[in-house]
């Protein structure tokens, strides 16, 4: 008798499956013609906040999915400080959410896709790891990194298409 599994042994508390979990997330605001990011945090091996992009739903230029996970995530703490926490986001965060990230004390930023454009966490600055701040997050990029990348590609390649003429 073959004890083997098939195929390869799924790590629950793995990178890979918490930036699944943030895609899941950016597929939602995909699906509400939003851009397409999406946000975990976890604390101990456990999903305390999930959000995705509710900027044009909300009518609200803040309402990035880094920002609402980290309200959900303080709400779920009691405690506006992070600490402990790992904040998984399919996009490189922008400077707005990479001050954010800071001021909660998020202990660690996983994301997926780089913005070397307008990122705030090594691409244009890097706002999350600067030494004069009173905190920086550990950094870790390009988790899943095509897999994010192409869902943002898709969705701006989509709104760029001519519109269909009758």
């Amino acid at each position: 008798m073959n004890n083997e599994t098939s195929g390869p042994m799924i790590d629950l508390f793995s990178d890979e499956h918490f930036m699944r979990e943030a895609l899941r997330q950016a597929m939602k605001a995909a699906a509400l013609d939003e851009v397409p990011v999406g946000a975990v945090i976890v604390k101990e091996r456990r999903v305390i906040a999930r959000a995705h992009n509710t900027v044009e739903t909300l009518k609200d230029a803040t309402a990035h999915a880094e920002i609402l996970a980290i309200t959900q995530a303080s709400q779920a703490v009691g405690d506006w400080r992070l600490e402990g926490c790992t904040l998984f986001v399919t996009k490189e965060p922008c400077p707005m959410c990479a001050g954010a990230i800071v001021l909660s004390r998020v202990q660690r930023l996983v994301f997926g896709a780089p913005d070397p454009k307008g990122g705030g966490a090594g691409g244009l600055f890097d706002i999350v790891s600067h030494p004069s701040l009173n905190h920086r997050a550990m950094v870790t990029s390009g988790v899943l990194g095509a897999e994010c990348a192409g869902l943002l590609k898709e969705f701006f390649a989509l709104k760029r298409r001519p519109p269909m003429s009758m």
